[in-house]
């Protein structure tokens, strides 16, 4: 049995953001199924986080900011997780992130346990990644490689020579600054290959990719015993 009131907090007092800033490689995947099951699934079987539509007072433990190009760009959007004077997020205690006023003392936390994930998607971006990575707040730069593949001008040709260097321009970026480095891969055997290259903040593609394999290679097997007539 467990006591409910001793549960921790939406966030758990930070603990994701203490394990990426102290280098610890995570796995996730992405929820594109609007459906609490399949994050469930996902949380029961194992990864470190997954990654939702959502907003902060939900209790999110951090925030994806999509197709980022400066680091004036994210200076800016930056400040809106942060809570004055640091930030503009708006203030309030009712909600879930506060567990619906029962935790003030989220206010006071939340400013350093809530992870910053600056997606890299253009070759702008690239280009002005160290400085991106040198901000205060960013903690995770992130690949999306499809974004970023067709934007250099070779779409979905993730070994093109345009797409390997800048994406090693982007991992030595964060590596000089302390910062994580992620990218969204198809399968474990990827993921695997990148976190020996150094990438800590791996994402193994999402709940509907990953049932749709799932059910095409199990039913696949099911198959090679069925004899045409």
């Amino acid at each position: 049995m467990v006591r409910l009131s001793s549960l921790a907090s939406p966030l758990n007092h930070g603990a994701l953001a203490a394990a990426v800033r102290s280098g610890t490689p995570t796995l996730g995947t992405f929820i594109g199924s609007a459906s609490p099951i399949a994050a469930e699934v996902c949380a029961a079987a194992g990864v470190d986080w997954v990654l939702l539509d959502l907003v902060l007072d939900s209790g999110a433990a951090g925030i994806m900011l999509p197709r980022m190009n400066t680091a004036d760009e994210v200076a800016e959007a930056i400040r809106h997780l942060r809570y004055p004077p640091a930030g503009d997020r708006g203030v309030a205690t009712y909600n879930r992130a506060c567990r619906f006023g029962l935790d003030p003392g989220a206010l006071d936390r939340a400013n350093s346990e809530v992870l910053g994930v600056v997606q890299i998607e253009s070759a702008v971006a690239v280009g002005n990644a160290e400085a991106i990575a040198a901000l205060d707040g960013v903690d995770v730069l992130f690949i999306g490689p499809r974004d970023l593949s067709h934007d250099l001008g070779v779409p979905g040709d993730l070994t093109a020579p345009a797409f390997t260097e800048a994406i090693a321009h982007v991992l030595a970026a964060g590596q000089k600054h302390g910062k994580a480095c992620g990218l969204l891969v198809a399968d474990g055997a990827a993921a695997a290959a990148r976190l020996e290259q150094g990438w800590s903040f791996v994402g193994i593609g999402s709940d509907s990719t990953l049932l749709a394999a799932a059910v095409t290679a199990e039913f696949g097997r099911a198959r090679t015993a069925v004899k045409p007539e």
